[in-house]
């Protein structure tokens, strides 16, 4: 096993680890103030460290782990091909909806996510963009590749799914994480569907299908077959991201947005990882289906 190797996957358990230690403090913690007061003062001071940097490390965490990912498996032009514009468009797309309510309704950030750009979106909001926008759009890459035949077909789809998939897991984060017992963003404008505007799933569909695609412009500069380590990071991510956002909801008593989430986000991308080419006999020191980028 390389370094790179050892680092992405401490990265990537460090990230899911941090999650859980996050559902721990909010979910059970948290509520129960006669727990906290109980605590000696080494736990009181943990508890005071989560609640104000467990947001930002596993943010952190879960960019570094596809960071590590992409660099090791599609080389620095792609890498950051996909990251730049990911994050650029991301920022661009929250500093809007922050300051004009454009493209995602109106809402503000609270604490607990760390430093505000321009005093209105944390910086670790567009970080999560990317590694879930990254792991969301290559397993629809994968798991349609040799699917279709028309190549500008395949990468219209693997665009637009990557987007559904980015935006099922916001159905299920976003009514949690604005009303749970410390929310970390609220809703300026409610709306319909568990107190978030339907605008805001426009938002995030539009915002993720830009970067998607202009990144996949960009690998199309350098085209490439690659066959490189298998999906399970990506996978990894986008499942356990899930799994957070679903038992954040499922505790605060909001089921459809789960349900739903599951039929868009976290059925499809097992239908596709499961779809995904596996690995011919020449290239079995790297594992991952080959996934075609090219002008064709």
């Amino acid at each position: 096993m390389s370094t790179l190797t050892r680092v992405e996957r401490i990265l990537v358990i460090g990230h899911i680890l941090s999650m859980a230690f996050g559902l721990a403090g909010l979910l059970l913690v948290l509520p129960n103030p006669d727990f906290i007061a109980s605590l000696p003062p080494i736990g009181k001071t943990a508890f005071a460290w989560s609640m104000a940097g467990g947001g930002v490390m596993y943010m952190l965490l879960g960019m570094s782990a596809v960071a590590v990912y992409a660099y090791r498996t599609l080389g620095v032009w792609h890498w950051l091909g996909f990251m730049l514009p990911a994050l650029a468009i991301s920022l661009t797309s929250e500093l809007l909806g922050t300051s004009t309510g454009f493209p995602f309704g109106h809402y503000r950030y609270l604490t607990g996510l760390g430093y505000k750009i321009a005093g209105l979106v944390p910086f670790t909001i567009p970080l999560s963009w990317f590694y879930l926008g990254f792991s969301a759009y290559l397993i629809a890459c994968a798991g349609l590749n040799n699917k279709i035949s028309q190549n500008w077909l395949k990468t219209v789809t693997s665009i637009v799914l990557g987007a559904i998939f980015l935006t099922a897991w916001d159905f299920v984060l976003d009514p949690a994480m604005s009303q749970t017992t410390m929310p970390f963003w609220v809703w300026d404008q409610p709306g319909a569907f568990f107190g978030m505007p339907y605008q805001n799933f426009a938002g995030w569909f539009g915002t993720g299908a830009i970067f998607m695609t202009v990144a996949t412009l960009i690998w199309k500069v350098k085209p490439f077959n690659f066959t490189q380590t298998n999906l399970r990071v990506p996978l990894a991510i986008y499942v356990s991201n899930f799994a957070f956002a679903m038992i954040m909801s499922l505790a605060a008593g909001i089921y459809i947005p789960v349900l739903l989430g599951l039929i868009v986000g976290l059925m499809p991308v097992l239908v596709l990882y499961r779809l995904a080419d596996t690995p011919t006999a020449t290239n079995t020191s790297q594992n991952l289906p080959k996934v075609s980028f090219n002008n064709g």
